[in-house]
């Protein structure tokens, strides 16, 4: 392969989209792109889309109109939320993007395709995969055959390969390909504003501190049910599953967020040290004692008919892939042997919940006198709508020496970008602070690995629940 020049931190001049045609650029990537670039903060990006679909430069520059257009959303479908770009600061950017941009039709497990893609990108250049791991895969190989420019960034969706054993094979082909501070994969829950915000609100405040900790806390509850069903993602989402799909990819990284030890600085090494001592010291429960699958049957959510998933177009029934996956952890470490933390994540849920929820322990004692009964105060950290609630019991307003239940709570500020705006801003910036590194990556499927081999040998059976219920059957 071609010599790999050393990092210069310059900002990339192009940006290349390998599945430029796919479900995943055109619903998340490409509006993420049009809401940073109309900031203003990146005038001279030079846009190239690739894809296995037959289309011209001028299909491509009409999705480009189309999606620029879009405010994008995970719950969403791209149509569903627009915005006003004209008159903001990079109006012009995009304008030019949509009038230049160039699409190439290309197999990217192909080495001769990939070598005609890149001779249309101006270096530096950034190559994002918005593809399935698999291919990601065969794809990194290609590009080992003909090397890349110097100070090129690969941008790889996750989830990171499908299991450990990929994942390593993945992260030793893109090693070879360029430095790890070179590569991106990409995490969008840690561009969420919220999940970014935990670092401030836990490090800034030193009436937590002292209390965030084995000796305080009862339990941790990370939770991400959503209504939306299948979505005509059954492509990936069928070999994939809730598991895979959610809490190895994301929730665990929440997790290693809200238990981490204090960085010393906000540097990415520093941060990404952290985030990667708290997950390796972090372990599945017995999964027949501490996991739960699930998928839903037919029913409706908000005057919306959602069949059952087996179902669903393009669905393998016998590949029995979860759409509710539950699972609880524990970290061996000083500061929270003991802790439970449960992880959930489903779809075709009501009400929807989005939160991480922790719960500290009772008081030892309740005065003699003070009637009522005492709960645990909690603290909710907001996942969508973004917020920070602490549920505590204080003393009555009607009658002083009864315990009333109250709530404090604050929204946290949605911040300028969306989350994949956030994510793309970094690699864009060559800054790899919202990237996840290569040794986490595998400490993740490492973490998930006992629970998905007591799924797949059926140790722990396979329920289901209604669409539009809370996952236990049970509706609103």
């Amino acid at each position: 392969m071609a010599e790999q020049a050393p990092s210069t931190g310059e900002e990339t001049r192009t940006l290349l989209v390998l599945g430029g045609s796919g479900d995943l650029a055109g619903r998340l990537l490409l509006p993420g792109l049009g809401r940073l670039l109309a900031t203003g903060r990146t005038p001279d990006l030079r846009l190239v889309g690739s894809g296995v679909d037959d289309w011209d430069d001028e299909q491509w520059r009409a999705r480009l109109r189309e999606v620029f257009a879009v405010e994008p959303s995970i719950e969403m479908a791209p149509w569903e939320r627009f915005r006003q770009l004209d008159g903001e600061p990079g109006a012009a950017t995009l304008r030019r993007l949509e009038r230049e941009s160039v699409y190439r039709q290309a197999d990217v497990t192909r080495p001769e395709d990939l070598r005609r893609v890149l001779a249309e990108c101006e270096g530096p250049v950034a190559i994002y995969f918005a593809l399935p791991p698999a291919v990601t895969e065969k794809a990194c190989l290609a590009l080992e055959e003909i090397g890349l420019p110097g100070g090129t960034r690969l941008i790889i969706e996750k989830p990171f390969g499908t299991d450990g054993d990929s994942a390593r094979r993945l992260n030793e082909v893109v090693e070879r390909l360029v430095p790890e501070t070179q590569v991106h994969r990409v995490d969008h829950f840690l561009g969420k504003s919220t999940v970014l915000n935990i670092l401030g609100f836990r490090f800034a405040n030193r009436i937590f501190e002292p209390v965030w900790n084995a000796s305080h806390v009862e339990r941790v509850d990370i939770v991400y049910d959503e209504s939306l069903g299948l979505e005509d993602r059954a492509r990936y989402y069928d070999t994939s599953g809730a598991l895979r799909d959610m809490i190895q990819s994301h929730l665990l990284h929440v997790l290693a967020l809200i238990t981490m030890d204090p960085p010393a600085t906000l540097g990415e090494r520093d941060v990404r040290d952290r985030i990667a001592e708290v997950l390796r010291a972090t372990r599945a429960g017995d999964p027949e004692r501490h996991s739960r699958r699930a998928r839903y049957g037919a029913g409706s959510i908000e005057r919306r008919e959602l069949p059952a998933y087996v179902d669903e177009p393009g669905v393998e029934p016998s590949r029995e892939t979860e759409t509710l996956a539950e699972v609880t952890f524990f970290i061996d470490s000083w500061r929270w042997k003991g802790v439970p933390f449960t992880l959930r994540s489903a779809k075709g849920i009501s009400p929807t919940r989005k939160e991480a929820l922790v719960t500290f322990k009772r008081v030892p004692h309740l005065p003699v006198g003070l009637q009522g009964t005492s709960h645990p105060a909690r603290l909710r950290i907001g996942l969508g709508p973004e917020c920070l609630d602490l549920e505590l019991d204080v003393n009555g307003s009607d009658d002083p020496w009864t315990l009333d239940r109250v709530v404090m709570s604050t929204s946290f500020g949605e911040g300028e970008l969306p989350a994949y705006g956030e994510v793309l801003a970094g690699v864009l910036e060559a800054d790899p602070l919202l990237s996840v590194r290569g040794d986490v990556a595998e400490e993740c499927w490492r973490i998930v690995a006992p629970v998905l081999e007591a799924w797949r040998e059926g140790r722990v059976p396979l329920g289901e629940y209604p669409a539009g219920s809370d996952g236990t059957g049970h509706h609103a």
